[in-house]
């Protein structure tokens, strides 16, 4: 009879190739950035933006939402085109470090529309990478462990986002908003730079 619970060395990223292990560290460590932040984001734009209210946080969130959305799909049919995963590769890593980077900004916006921009560049960077991390994902799965890897990938993520969350909210009473928004920034730069080990096991033509 086969073995119908997953083994825990799986959660330990064993007996996972190599593409598909660094793919979900680094998404781990970069979404656990985005943990530090997006819970308590409404906060940030009531007490770092001008006039910043609930409202202010739902158009933010919208325009991010909407952009990320829209883009998406011409995006993603672009990649399907371009032959070989060389190209999918660098777009991703290059998009999130732009994505990595986004945050300084809120340092230095103090308005509205500078955050409603900051939404639009940041939804838009998002659907460059969305698309070209999943179809490098899905391309290098091991076979008949597709439901398992991707269980794998979802769990560690929402585990270590819930944890951020915590500690991001500890971070920005304790340290203010600031100090939270570099550590975002660092931690989202780790996750982006452990995207290179798989460049080895990138295909040149598909």
């Amino acid at each position: 009879m086969n073995q119908r619970s997953v083994k825990i060395k799986h959660y330990f990223l064993k007996d996972i190739n190599p593409v598909i292990r660094f793919l979900i560290i680094s998404d781990t460590v970069f979404m656990s950035a985005a943990g530090l932040l997006g819970p308590i984001f409404a906060l940030f734009i009531e007490g770092f933006i001008r006039g910043g209210n609930a409202s202010v946080a739902g158009i933010a969130a919208g325009i991010y939402l909407f952009t990320k959305s829209v883009f998406q799909i011409p995006i993603a049919n672009f990649i399907d085109k371009v032959r070989g995963e060389k190209d999918d590769f660098w777009l991703m890593f290059c998009f999130t470090i732009l994505i990595a980077l986004t945050p300084l900004l809120y340092l230095i916006i103090n308005l509205p529309i500078q955050l409603y921009i900051v939404q639009f560049f940041l939804g838009l960077f998002t659907a460059f990478t969305f698309p070209t991390y999943m179809a490098i994902f899905t391309r290098h799965v091991d076979k008949n462990k597709e439901g398992t890897e991707w269980g794998v990938y979802f769990t560690l993520v929402d585990l270590i986002s819930a944890m951020f969350a915590v500690i991001g909210g500890y971070v920005a009473t304790a340290q203010g908003f600031p100090i939270l928004i570099i550590a975002v920034v660092a931690i989202s730069l780790l996750g982006a730079m452990l995207l290179f080990p798989i460049r080895p096991y990138i295909k040149i033509s598909s």
